[in-house]
């Protein structure tokens, strides 16, 4: 199974930067039909987490996958799951 990777630790206190990678992290699974998107914002005080949760939730991005599924054994990980 094909899985992106995006790490957010370098651009974590870059909020334009960090909504322009989600972005394109997400177009190109759509646009390459990768069914897994592994996000990490890491641990830290989980703003940041939360924050590509939000990004996330918006109607037009909720549209284009299946599901998110949160890492129970590491909180510091978000899965995205695409069904094309």
């Amino acid at each position: 199974m094909a899985k992106l990777k995006l790490d957010l630790h370098d651009i974590y206190n870059r909020g334009d930067k960090i909504e322009a990678e989600l972005n394109r992290i997400i177009a190109e699974a759509v646009e390459r039909r990768i069914a897994l998107v592994e996000i990490i914002p890491g641990k830290g005080s989980g703003q940041l987490k939360k924050r590509v949760l939000r990004f996330l939730n918006q109607s037009d991005i909720r549209a284009l996958y299946h599901r998110v599924e949160k890492d129970d054994k590491n909180f510091g990980r978000i899965f995205v799951h695409f069904r094309h």
